[in-house]
């Protein structure tokens, strides 16, 4: 009788274990199927553009080309005079790297990759970003007023868009600012870019969306309409919202401790070696500002074959022409210039030019190439670039070779 109520209570035993074991189990579940769920998405979102790497590139042909663009910028370096860094990538994977001169010529600063320039119209295109990530969490659109967000500006008519893409006809601040800006050793704001808009209303160079336009102030405006549209400082919305979570952590824009907050920071020069010191204009951000390094650089182009910052078709809008009338083969998305090559294939690009620093940065999607240049020493020596480009994009036979004007186009 007690061997029975023995086997009675094992078995009770072990039907309870195998109770909780099927819990266990079933709790267990869930959480692994949410996480491969999650790792796809991860690498959905992590990269939607993907490339096919022809047979012919090869780690040798890799090297080849590494070794050759080694010897072209040891070349402009010793015999153009340039002192930059610079990193080319083909097929998702950098192919050379280089850091050639001074980031301080007067206390002999060896640059580095790691050191950060600032971007001066490169910036555009980071500008450009925050705006459509904001119009994709529907906090904008494109075709709103832009009295709708800053309710000073005097000029009627004018959109988030023909800002966006250079067709507001509005005259430069850099010019107005430097006769209406009655003290020299206070630095301007975006707000005070609006203020002397609004109290003196400058004439507009042409009526919005009858041409295009290059125009500095249309990308201040909108650093300040996504001030008004994310409820948070310019400079806050781009730390938060786009460098953090790319993880470029020598990435930030201009202000007056930057130099404490981040060490490795080429100082800007005139073509004589002179340093430049920031003046009144440094500190209005959108047009220009952002500082950064080739490293840095190389992560923001690969974050644009991914959905990180926002979805494929938002990002698509980016490299989407907008120019009716055409010149010289060339067209404008948002905060980028996009140009068809002779060979057949169409980059996406822009140049800057600003207070002792001159910068490139040009994508090929088609091969997932890029050519990333910054320098604090605007001597020329960049216009040599297109040995560069005819290198990793060399013309068909019989075709004429890409013109320099694609280099330097910016600020």
């Amino acid at each position: 009788m007690a061997f029975s109520r023995i086997q009675v209570l094992l078995l009770r035993c072990i039907a309870a274990f195998l109770f909780c074991l099927s819990l266990f189990a079933c709790r267990q579940e869930t959480p692994k199927d949410n996480q491969e769920s999650n790792l796809s998405a991860e690498k959905e979102q992590h990269r939607w553009h993907q490339v096919a790497v022809p047979p012919s590139f090869t780690a040798a042909s890799a090297r080849q080309l590494g070794r050759r663009l080694d010897s072209v910028f040891t070349h402009l370096h010793r015999q153009k005079g340039f002192n930059g860094t610079v990193l080319v990538t083909k097929y998702d994977q950098v192919l050379y790297k280089g850091a050639f001169g001074y980031a301080d010529f007067a206390r002999k600063d060896t640059l580095t990759t790691q050191t950060a320039f600032q971007l001066a119209s490169v910036s555009k295109q980071f500008t450009a970003m925050a705006v459509m990530m904001l119009q994709e969490q529907g906090k904008l659109r494109y075709d709103d007023s832009v009295q709708q967000y800053l309710p000073a500006f005097p000029y009627k008519g004018i959109t988030i868009r023909q800002l966006l893409t250079h067709r507001s006809g509005l005259s430069n601040y850099t010019y107005f600012s430097d006769k209406l800006w009655p003290d020299r050793s206070v630095f301007m704001r975006n707000e005070d870019v609006l203020h002397l808009m609004a109290m003196h209303q400058p004439a507009v160079y042409y009526q919005p969306d009858t041409h295009f336009d290059y125009s500095n102030t249309g990308y201040v405006l909108l650093a300040a309409i996504v001030t008004q549209a994310s409820g948070m400082p310019f400079a806050t919305f781009m730390q938060k919202h786009i460098f953090a979570p790319l993880h470029m952590k020598h990435t930030f824009t201009f202000s007056h401790d930057a130099a404490v907050l981040h060490e490795k920071i080429a100082t800007g020069h005139t073509g004589g070696k002179r340093k430049r010191t920031p003046d009144f204009l440094d500190t209005v951000l959108g047009d220009k500002g952002v500082y950064s390094t080739v490293e840095d650089l190389y992560k923001w182009d690969q974050a644009l074959y991914t959905q990180k910052l926002v979805k494929r078709e938002t990002l698509q809008d980016a490299f989407r022409g907008s120019r009716p009338e055409k010149k010289k083969n060339e067209d404008y998305g948002f905060g980028w210039r996009i140009r068809p090559l002779e060979h057949g294939d169409t980059v996406v690009y822009h140049g800057g030019l600003w207070h002792g620093y001159t910068t490139y940065l040009l994508r090929n999607p088609k091969d997932h190439s890029a050519l990333i240049v910054l320098s604090n020493l605007p001597n020329g020596s960049l216009k040599h670039l297109k040995e560069i480009q005819q290198f990793l994009y060399p013309p068909q036979a019989g075709s004429k070779s890409e013109p320099s004007s694609m280099v330097g186009a910016g600020h």
